[in-house]
């Protein structure tokens, strides 16, 4: 199994933007890295001068539905899911124009903060249930061989603390342990919005919305 992996290419995508121009440029100025990111992550990154590749110039097609559809494509996940070591899904990145994303930095929309506040409106919640983040999350964890990711700012500084001893690559040990963080994430997120929902909806009637 391959230790080290190069951060050649990293797709930054949060909601909480706490440190994240320290670390982009830390990325940046250790390898050279390209920076993919998305809406306003992408506004903040350029707005403090960095190089910025928006998303939909690598799928082809713009955000829509409200930011409801943006990362849920082949150039994205074909991109985090590829087994780089597979003759076949080497083949299929270079016929699809695909570019390996080795490293992915997301933290999701703030659905516990949103329904903390218990006069919030059911299409005001439901709008804080991240989809595509952790999709990408998921993606990015179960291939930690090839792929480094990040789900809170409190990571940043040993990420890139790894990154900058190891000449510009993450090693196997810290990309396992980020994916079993990621995991407990999504886990925990998941385990929010259900019993939101189950406290919500199985409870009371449907509310009306005003």
């Amino acid at each position: 199994m391959q230790d080290l992996v190069p951060i050649k290419t990293a797709l930054l995508s949060v909601s909480d933007k706490t440190d994240l121009v320290p670390f982009a440029r830390r990325l940046i100025n250790c390898c050279g890295t390209k920076i993919i990111s998305t809406g306003g992550t992408a506004r903040a990154l350029r707005e403090a001068g960095i190089d910025v590749t928006p998303v939909e110039q690598v799928t082809g097609f713009p955000e829509m539905m409200d930011g409801r559809v943006k990362t849920l494509h082949p150039k994205i996940h074909g991109g985090l899911l590829a087994l780089r070591d597979k003759d076949d899904h080497a083949a299929s990145l270079n016929e699809h124009s695909i570019t390996p994303i080795d490293l992915v930095c997301v933290n999701l929309y703030p659905f516990e903060k949103t329904v903390a506040d218990e006069s919030v409106s059911d299409a005001d919640a439901i709008e804080q249930i991240d989809i595509g983040g952790p999709s990408m999350v998921r993606s990015s964890a179960k291939n930690h061989r090839y792929v480094t990711i990040v789900t809170d700012p409190s990571q940043y500084d040993m990420v890139a603390n790894n990154i900058e001893h190891n000449d510009g690559a993450t090693t196997l040990a810290v990309r396992r342990s980020l994916a079993a963080a990621a995991f407990t994430r999504t886990a925990e997120y998941d385990t929010a919005i259900s019993t939101w929902m189950k406290g919500r909806f199985s409870e009371h009637p449907p509310r009306k919305e005003v």
